[in-house]
């Protein structure tokens, strides 16, 4: 569950940046699609490795991934390039995917 919403995340994260300026096509958009991206991929990628341990690591890459996002969005926010609606919607998603991966993290610790 976790992996498809993290997915429908960064679905959403590759819309938001089709919106950024050109100027950003080599940083801030590059750097959003990247660290959105990553946490499927570390999510699909822990769980193919096969062991608890290594999914636990996996899943705490996705979780420094999607801070990394947080931060992203809010330097973007900030500098003007997002509405209100969007950065609220992708927020909310974002924190919605946070609290899985978390959940998910801490019952493989159990």
């Amino acid at each position: 569950m976790v992996w498809q919403h993290g997915i429908e995340f960064c679905a959403t994260i590759y819309q938001i940046a089709r919106c950024l300026p050109d100027t950003e096509k080599y940083g801030l958009c590059s750097q959003l699609r990247r660290a959105a991206a990553s946490i499927p991929i570390n999510i699909a990628e822990g769980y193919g490795r096969g062991s608890r341990q290594d999914y636990i690591r996996f899943l705490r890459i996705a979780r420094g991934s999607a801070a990394e996002v947080e931060t992203e969005l809010i330097i973007a926010k900030r500098l003007g390039f997002l509405d209100n609606d969007t950065a609220e919607e992708a927020f909310s998603q974002l924190g919605h995917v946070r609290k899985l991966l978390q959940g998910l993290i801490r019952a493989l610790e159990k």
